[in-house]
């Protein structure tokens, strides 16, 4: 199965370069044809919100609601599918930590390599990450 590069995705959301933009068109186009999804590596999902937020400035509701609508791409298969979609769902909630970190706390409880550990507290509110903090005394 063939795969996409984040640079692909953010030409087709972003259509910042309408030629390049096209050439991903006439690409979906040709994955329908042949009945052949284009596959997204969960790197690349990751490496796409970043580019979104830094470089085009997008919020986190316009990120989420970009990745839902590529998701909904028939054209498109992705690397651990189900975990990106928990990491949209983890993002919505008040309080949730960056994308990067629900997805990493995603993957983990799929997997079931729980507790996530992490000195990032923000992190550390969501179910199962735990805050990696310093020993009390108590612990000596």
């Amino acid at each position: 199965m063939p795969s996409l590069d984040t640079n692909v995705l953010v030409r087709w959301l972003v259509a910042d370069d309408a030629t390049q933009a096209d050439r991903v068109l006439a690409l979906l186009a040709q994955a329908q044809r042949r009945g052949e999804p284009l596959w997204v590596p969960v790197t690349v999902v990751l490496e796409l919100e970043w580019v979104l937020r830094s470089r085009y400035g997008y919020r986190r509701a316009q990120i989420l609601m970009a990745l839902d609508a590529l998701l909904q791409t028939r054209e498109l298969a992705w690397q651990h599918e189900a975990a990106v979609e928990e990491a949209l769902w983890r993002c919505r909630r008040d309080e949730a930590p960056d994308f990067a970190d629900c997805l990493h706390l995603a993957l983990a409880a799929q997997a079931g390599q729980t507790p996530w550990w992490t000195f990032d507290r923000r992190a550390a509110r969501a179910d199962p990450a735990r805050w990696l903090a310093a020993p009390s005394t108590d612990d000596a």
